[in-house]
């Protein structure tokens, strides 16, 4: 594969990265940092499937799946979180 195009790939991972690591330091909110975590989780999957198409393998695909089940688990936990909050009973 063409290194330029590599080379493109990871600045604009690296540079959502950033973006999404000081939502999750700085968001005022915790639903802020849980869309910044689910934000740096689906990076991480991406970067792990780019790894896959570049270098030929499927290797990753099953660090891929945990790594999505984590996410969705951790969205439900905060979302049931911040609703029983708001919503005491």
């Amino acid at each position: 594969m063409n290194t330029a195009l590599v080379l493109v790939i990871l600045v604009v991972f690296a540079a959502a990265a950033v973006l999404a690591l000081i939502r999750l330091v700085i968001g005022p909110s915790i639903l802020d940092r849980a869309v910044a975590a689910d934000v740096l989780l689906t990076e991480v999957v991406c970067i792990l499937g780019a790894d896959m198409v570049i270098n030929h393998h499927t290797r990753s695909l099953p660090a891929m799946l945990i790594i999505a089940a984590v996410g969705v688990f951790g969205s439900i936990a905060v979302a049931r979180f911040v609703a029983r909050k708001e919503n005491p009973r």
